[in-house]
């Protein structure tokens, strides 16, 4: 999953106002007994391992903890971050080593692993009932394994096809494509190269930064087409659906004739004016505001195209925040969790804007002011919208806050984060021509299969 770096937005303001209130209101405003300072005992310091290991998440995160232990005099909290890519390892040789967090910060890929290797415990009842009341479906099943809640989804993130106006307009392209033939036929006609054959525009971006990009693109179209990476029960790969096929031919063409090289950098290509449409998560927002400066007009986002005119459907990622199954401290980790993510911040006003219709949770405001999204729909609304609009006048972010009551959560079974490795390694065997697709298909479909029917 690609860890990108956060660029706060035109929203960032508004959450950094919010975050500067995270301190307001008494200790113990969460349904846990709250601070209880006049018990026995010697004070309570919570240990926090996450992947917010650079800024401004870093930042964003001590200051709502530091609003913690200002406001909380028996129960500390001190956060420990290392490199995403070193997290999942991270949690399972701590845990072996009986050095595990109180609080875990995972991939929502990884939840079936950390839930069969009993590190998670199962939220509360009363904490599950209200993530489940709270929060977007598809973040509730990020946080879940086997129907159950684990804890508290943070950063969620949806899909939806980002376009240059600029390039389909000069193209003769009236508008964002709404399924997959005029996605292809947009892309073809958008697509440009020089009289020797080098690339000056892809009509279509596909991305091989990692597993996000390459996956995340393919399992975004594939679900506005009606597949699915996987059966309902998660135990086989639904890859070689006509929905799946379809959709490999399709990357397949867009690369063998031209409107699409994922050999360039998409990263780089797209704020240069190089691709005119390509897939990518919500989170790119605030990232290309930032690189592009005014040519951020020409941007636009739209639903991602299906098979048919009203075809809906995207992926979802995400992350949360849980307490470990050997914690020695979870009813006062559970209390610190939900006032992180759940209980509102109370009186919250952006400096000139007047009080927000909705309170909202501090990872709401927290996850906003770096250029993100949480699971909560109202949530984001209210920090994103308000009366210019949704975004606060960046209607691109529109499309994703819609997303968030539709889209599909990626699988996350015991043996997700290798299933998706295996997936990544025969897409692109496609994309470079190593294999065609039937050949590829088979290959995936044993692959993915075998893993997903070994015991744990």
């Amino acid at each position: 999953m690609r860890r990108r770096t956060f660029t706060a937005g035109a929203a960032g303001g508004a959450g950094a106002a919010l975050l500067a209130a995270a301190g307001c209101g008494a200790p113990g405003d969460a349904p846990y007994g709250g601070d209880r300072a006049g018990l026995p005992g010697a004070p309570v310091t919570l240990t926090v391992l996450t992947h917010y290991a650079s800024e401004p998440l870093r930042s964003a995160l001590q200051s709502a903890v530091d609003a913690w232990n200002a406001t909380h005099r028996r129960v500390k909290v001190r956060t420990t971050a290392v490199r995403f890519a070193d997290l999942l390892t991270t949690y399972m040789v701590r845990q072996a080593a009986g050095q595990g967090p109180d609080i875990l910060h995972p991939s929502g890929l990884w939840t079936g692993q950390l839930v069969r290797a009993g590190v998670l415990r199962p939220a509360p009842r009363h904490t599950a009932r209200l993530i489940r009341r709270d929060f977007s479906p598809a973040a509730v099943a990020a946080a879940s394994a086997g129907g159950t809640v684990y804890g508290y989804p943070t950063e969620v993130q949806t899909y939806a096809l980002y376009y240059n106006r600029r390039l389909l307009r000069a193209s003769g392209v009236g508008g964002p494509p709404r399924t997959w033939r005029e996605l292809e036929d947009a892309a073809y006609r958008t697509a440009r190269r020089d009289r020797h054959g080098n690339t000056l525009v892809q009509g279509f971006g596909l991305s091989r930064a990692d597993d996000s990009t390459v996956v995340g693109q393919t399992l975004a179209l594939l679900t506005a087409g009606g597949g699915a990476f996987l059966t309902p029960d998660g135990r086989r790969t639904a890859l070689g659906s006509s929905a799946g096929r379809e959709l490999l031919d399709l990357e397949r063409r867009l690369i063998v004739h031209g409107a699409a090289d994922p050999g360039v950098p998409l990263f780089r290509a797209f704020p240069s004016g190089q691709v005119a449409m390509t897939v990518n998560a919500g989170w790119w927002t605030a990232a290309l505001r930032a690189a592009m400066g005014a040519d951020y007009r020409e941007v636009g986002v739209a639903p991602v195209p299906g098979r048919a005119p009203g075809d809906r459907g995207t992926l979802a990622t995400g992350f949360l925040l849980g307490v470990n199954a050997r914690s020695r401290h979870p009813r006062q980790a559970w209390e610190f969790l939900h006032w992180l993510n759940a209980a509102p911040v109370p009186d919250a006003r952006p400096a000139g804007t007047g009080r927000w219709r909705t309170a909202v949770s501090r990872m709401s405001a927290l996850q906003v002011s770096v250029g993100s999204m949480t699971g909560r729909a109202d949530d984001m609304r209210a920090l994103l919208g308000g009366d210019r609009g949704p975004g606060g006048g960046d209607a691109n972010l529109g499309p994703f806050l819609d997303a968030l009551h539709y889209a599909v959560p990626q699988p996350n079974g015991p043996r997700a984060q290798r299933a998706t490795a295996l997936l990544r390694k025969n897409i692109e065997e496609i994309w470079t021509g190593r294999a065609p697709v039937d050949a590829a298909l088979t290959t995936l479909t044993r692959q993915i299969d075998q893993e997903l029917s070994r015991p744990y």
